[in-house]
């Protein structure tokens, strides 16, 4: 028999794709979101959704014992690093405060496992390429920090309570549901692919910021992971954990890089639209390259990308771009 999940953050981008794999797999999922950013509509009819408050300790503490939860998914979050620059009170306050409320209501409910959603921005402008787990954590930007504080609770959690917590640190998620059922659904919007593709469609010029990085062609570079193979590192992270106590990080992406130039250049060859773009000045806060080592990850759960090529992450998203 599977097994209760509560998936916090559940009606957002990663979250729904998740909670869609999670209940195919024949687990009962309630999904708690306050729908600031989630969308309801993304939820499978067969999961349970509650809107609720992160920081409403008790009655997730309540809901935690009325679902017979064994296991949290953290997804929930503030997540735009330039966004983080201009405003890191709110950063610090849902991220970190946030988990904390979350944290502190899964030991008042005796819940023991959590998957939580970390983030390759903890570990700044890395020398290393690829990056490794043991590579220092470094944040250069408050986004990166409030990631970098909730694995430092997590890991007294499991000093302490006897919390197991496995860290997906993402490196760049990309991409929709293969059938374009699920895609992207920001307000505003800030991931790279689908802003070039509403660039292609509107032709309001997008920025790219930044021309003079340690780069080949002067743009950041980035590791991009399809979305969907994400939903399975979560699946085989939760799996992971039902086996054993433990507290573990691991890299999720492709361990190749793409620049800024080089995914125009994908999405205008995918879509036969020109997408017009302009320099900028750099983004305060915005690593150069980040590229994952995704052995630990692979050696660790099994996991291996279904969709590793920047083509099928580009043409899933334009598909669901298309039909939403």
């Amino acid at each position: 028999m599977k097994q209760s999940v509560l998936v916090i953050g559940g009606a957002g981008y990663i979250g729904s794709h998740t909670v869609k794999l999670l209940v195919g797999q024949g687990y009962e999922v309630t999904v708690v979101d306050n729908l600031t950013q989630g969308h309801p509509e993304s939820i499978p009819q067969e999961a349970t959704l509650v809107d609720l408050s992160l920081f409403d300790t008790p009655e997730l503490a309540d809901l935690m014992t009325d679902s017979r939860c064994t296991s949290v998914l953290h997804f929930a979050a503030l997540t735009s690093v330039a966004e983080s620059m201009r405003n890191p009170v709110e950063y610090f306050s849902t991220n970190v405060t946030g988990s904390l409320s979350l944290l502190h209501a899964m030991v008042a409910a005796g819940v023991t496992r959590i998957v939580f959603s970390s983030s390759a921005a903890v570990y700044g402008n890395s020398p290393a390429s690829p990056i490794l787990e043991s590579d220092p954590i470094r944040p250069c930007n408050p986004y990166g920090a409030s990631k970098a504080m909730t694995e430092e609770m997590l890991h007294w959690f499991g000093e302490v309570f006897g919390l197991s917590s496995l860290c997906l640190r993402y490196f760049n998620a990309a991409g929709a549901s293969e059938d374009g059922s699920l895609g992207e659904k920001h307000c505003p919007e800030t991931h790279l692919i689908p802003c070039l593709l509403h660039a292609a469609i509107t032709s309001r010029q997008v920025t790219v910021y930044g021309k003079d990085y340690d780069t080949a062609d002067g743009t950041c570079v980035r590791d991009f992971v399809h979305v969907e193979d994400l939903a399975q590192a979560h699946l085989l992270a939760l799996e992971h954990l039902q086996g054993q106590a433990c507290q573990r990080c691991y890299n999720v992406g492709t361990g190749e890089g793409h620049s800024i130039l080089e995914v125009i250049a994908m999405v205008e060859e995918v879509t036969g639209l020109k997408v017009p773009w302009a320099f900028g000045e750099r983004r305060p806060g915005d690593p150069a390259s980040l590229i994952a080592s995704p052995t630990r990850i692979m050696a660790d759960l099994g996991w291996t990308p279904r969709y590793p090529d920047l083509r099928s992450m580009v043409q899933h998203a334009w598909r669901a771009a298309q039909l939403n």
